[in-house]
């Protein structure tokens, strides 16, 4: 969550001060609603505009990021580096977030883009985009952890996850996960409450993405053709 008039000036087409102005007088809308409050809270996939004008809508960008461990899945947190730091020149302050989040210290899949309206149907619950991770475990994955994720975990702290799946991999030291939903650290509390703690965390798909495993750790590229074909048609 960011500032709203922050979010504005990220674009880099309005100061701190001018995109206050802009929010104060009207407007801005959230989610198609006119928000007169700055320093209004605001999620990074809101669809966000001026003058009924979607906030980046003139350059769209859609960037496949792998995401190397200790780097925030953020735009902007104090004292860390985020991924937008990962990215060249070009694509600072215009907008860019992660559609989504992984842990500091989890690798893999990232998609940054500029495309509120895209960014919140692909994290909406109602669409139930696929996530897919891989997993190494402290211990032997068998069916009965299988089947307990499939019939959907209730943690310690009464947090309900929908049934997702779960593959052990040859060794059963390893596996794929595939989630329906993003909650907090959610692979890890799930098998941590099945005596399994997670020792290394990679996301390989999101939705109908699939990680380009010859993007070195860190590295970026646009969507291709196919590719964006494919998170439009979702």
């Amino acid at each position: 969550m960011e500032r709203l008039d922050k979010r504005l000036a990220a674009t880099g087409k309005w100061s701190r001060k001018e995109a206050r102005e802009l929010i104060r007088a009207g407007r801005v809308q959230l989610d198609g609603v006119p928000c007169r409050a700055p320093e209004a809270k605001v999620d990074e996939a809101a669809p966000v505009s001026v003058d009924g004008v979607p906030v980046g809508a003139d350059r769209p960008v859609y960037l496949m990021l792998h995401k190397p461990a200790g780097v925030v899945s953020s735009t902007d947190e104090p004292g860390e580096r985020t991924v937008l730091d990962l990215l060249g020149e070009e694509y600072q302050n215009i907008g860019l977030f992660p559609a989504g989040r992984l842990d500091k210290d989890t690798e893999g899949l990232l998609l940054l883009t500029n495309d509120g309206p895209l960014a919140h149907q692909l994290l909406s619950p109602r669409s139930h985009v696929d996530k897919v991770y891989y997993v190494e475990v402290d211990g032997e994955l068998d069916g009965d952890d299988v089947e307990a994720v499939r019939a959907g975990l209730t943690l310690g702290d009464g947090t309900v996850c929908l049934p997702a799946e779960l593959e052990p991999l040859p060794g059963k030291r390893t596996a794929y996960m595939t989630l329906r939903e993003g909650k907090y650290h959610q692979v890890k509390r799930m098998l941590a409450s099945r005596g399994k703690p997670v020792t290394y965390l990679k996301r390989v798909k999101f939705g109908p993405l699939t990680l380009d495993e010859s993007l070195p750790k860190g590295a970026w590229r646009p969507l291709n053709e196919r590719e964006l074909e494919s998170i439009f048609c979702q």
